[in-house]
């Protein structure tokens, strides 16, 4: 069995990297089961190079599509031209994919017209905002694909009650907190802690990437005063986007107790994320690590397709409204948290489940 598994995203590397431990581990049994690691190029970063593939382990990409910027229309219509292009050199039993970035959409799309089954990995999950991108790509992907694995039995009961088959819906596990979990004792401290002279527990972690937070100087720069004002003289670590850095212009130092820094390696980031006091985010990603991590979390978004995070972890939805901030953050600061818990299943285990069943399905065709 040939299986293409797709990434086109930094977070869709740190997905996969579990499943192609797993893979290894069965090929190293006598498996019949081989893969291609397809990197469409949707983002170019250059911790995607060296660094990041050694931290996680896994080989460099056997085919880049290299698509680079440009809308997402642009974006999905390289991907699939490039993918459709991959298939024709040799044509995988399977297409996997995960999440929901433009890169997943198009090659499950691109997969199943040349007669190609996809299997998708964090299937299932929805936020309700039409606004979002990610929710299109979830919704396309999920309607198309022949095998769903869920990070959760929510997940898998929106699948069903959606009209998909029972019997290709399993309830896996997180894929991403494999990675964390594999990792965790392997963690590097960057040189920014002493740098900024940082302490267990007595900084945060901020990290913003959606366009209704970044995209508005003006808006950026406002949420940042008020994160700022409310952080109540607690360093404030801000790994930036260098689009977002674009954005700040002049501005980044504007405010004393936010550093702004590059984009950190995995092993780098997790590292401050774990030993921070809190984190402030409108990643949906972070929160499941820091749920599993016990770091308590604020999301600055009305809604979120991980609400287990909410449930069941460390994190608390705050919204927009910049001024619902700060009672909110002034609670954390006072350790006046929910202890949380970890979700089921959510137990490193995830990319083992998934490469399990793949090798008993005996029927593949599209």
């Amino acid at each position: 069995m040939l299986i293409d598994i797709i990434g086109g995203a930094r977070p869709n590397f740190v997905k996969i990297a579990s499943l192609v431990h797993a893979l290894d581990t069965q090929k190293a049994k006598g498996a019949a089961i081989s893969y291609r690691i397809v990197h469409t190029g949707q983002h170019y970063d250059a911790m995607l190079s060296g660094n990041f593939f050694t931290d996680l382990q896994i080989p460099k990409p056997d085919i880049n599509l290299q698509v680079g910027s440009g809308t997402q229309a642009e974006q999905a219509g390289a991907i699939m031209t490039g993918y459709e292009r991959a298939i024709q050199d040799a044509k995988p039993d399977l297409c996997l994919v995960v999440g929901d970035v433009t890169s997943t959409m198009a090659c499950a799309i691109t997969a199943r017209k040349c007669g190609v089954a996809v299997a998708h990995v964090e299937a299932g999950i929805r936020s309700g905002d039409w606004h979002m991108p990610e929710e299109i790509n979830r919704v396309v992907t999920d309607s198309i694909s022949n095998w769903f694995y869920t990070t959760t039995p929510t997940a898998s009961n929106t699948l069903v009650d959606h009209g998909v088959a029972a019997d290709h819906v399993l309830f896996v596990g997180n894929t991403m907190i494999d990675t964390l979990l594999r990792f965790r004792d392997q963690l590097v401290k960057p040189a920014l802690w002493n740098d900024l002279a940082l302490m267990q527990g007595e900084y945060l972690v901020f990290t913003l990437h959606r366009p209704s937070n970044v995209d508005s100087v003006e808006s950026l720069l406002h949420l940042l005063q008020t994160l700022s004002t409310s952080a109540k003289g607690h360093t404030c670590v801000f790994p930036v986007h260098p689009r977002t850095a674009a954005v700040l212009g002049p501005h980044q130092n504007n405010f004393s107790n936010i550093a702004l820094v590059a984009p950190l390696r995995y092993l780098e980031f997790n590292y401050i994320v774990s030993r921070a006091k809190g984190v402030v985010t409108d990643s949906g990603g972070i929160t499941e690590e820091t749920t599993v991590l016990g770091i308590p979390t604020i999301t600055l978004r009305d809604s979120t397709e991980r609400p287990e995070t909410i449930d069941i972890g460390t994190n608390v939805l705050a919204g927009t409204n910049p001024e619902a901030i700060e009672p909110i953050l002034s609670r954390l600061l006072a350790s006046n948290w929910k202890a949380g818990g970890i979700p089921d299943k959510w137990d490193g285990k995830a990319g083992e489940r998934i490469v399990n069943h793949l090798l008993s399905i005996t029927d593949l065709h599209a």
